[in-house]
């Protein structure tokens, strides 16, 4: 394998790569230590924020570690989340030696869009959407029936349903990445919209619960970000267009 920095190809050895991929590893792996050692600190402070949407809601565990494992369990997590910048950049150190100085333009923006597309998927998640799903599923409390959630309940559902958004806002960047492999196009996106929708709606239906008002908040962003999506493609064929004719 070679590294290719600007024009001038680098040999490296396979043991070469390897040892620079263990010495990112192990600084991606210290940082997220330390961060889930400072997250465990202001533990208390987390458990209140992602309980927010609950309002007076008590959380319970089962089991005597229960509690205390799930805490570790959401240090780690938010360690993971609080960290993911520099996680981003050592994988950028490992594979931009080995990019054109084009590769590396276009990579870069790439992942800050993507970035920026999964902490906006889950903050209007967290801020717009979660609290109406969870408002529904209380909304099951009779006389003989109370909802009581295990904190390890509580932080799997928040965090599989904040992650959820966020990976769905991803949408744009997958339609740019099939129109630059050409195995999409803004004709196709545009001709075929009305499965897209049918499709988002279906999504919807099955990520938020099942009343229509947690739906028309999924259902609106998806199509929105379609749309984007439909953009994107339509720049990338007018580059390819302009890089062939020139």
């Amino acid at each position: 394998m070679a590294s290719r920095k600007g024009k001038q190809p680098v040999d490296l050895s396979f043991f070469d790569h390897l040892d620079e991929l263990r010495r990112r590893l192990i600084y991606i792996a210290i940082v997220v230590i330390v961060g889930t050692a400072v997250a465990f600190i202001f533990i208390q402070d987390i458990l209140h924020f992602i309980t927010l949407p609950a309002k007076d809601m008590d959380l319970i565990y089962t089991t005597p570690a229960e509690a205390f494992m799930a805490q570790i369990r959401l240090s780690f997590i938010t360690g993971i989340f609080a960290t993911l910048p520099f996680t981003i950049y050592q994988v950028l150190l490992f594979i931009l030696p080995a990019l054109r100085d084009t590769e590396k333009k276009a990579l870069i923006p790439l992942v800050i869009f993507m970035i920026l597309l999964f902490a906006l998927g889950v903050g209007f998640s967290y801020f717009v959407v979660f609290p109406y799903a969870l408002h529904f599923f209380l909304g099951f409390e009779t006389e003989g029936l109370a909802p009581l959630f295990t904190i390890s309940g509580y932080i799997s559902f928040v965090v599989s349903f904040l992650l959820a958004f966020g990976l769905v806002f991803q949408i744009p960047l997958i339609a740019w990445f099939l129109g630059r492999l050409g195995l999409v196009s803004s004709a196709f996106m545009k001709k075929n919209r009305k499965y897209a929708i049918l499709i988002i709606a279906i999504m919807s239906s099955l990520i938020t619960p099942p009343d229509i008002f947690s739906q028309i908040l999924m259902v609106g962003p998806l199509i929105l970000l379609y749309e984007i999506g439909v953009l994107l493609v339509r720049f990338t064929e007018k580059r390819r267009i302009r890089a062939e004719e020139a």
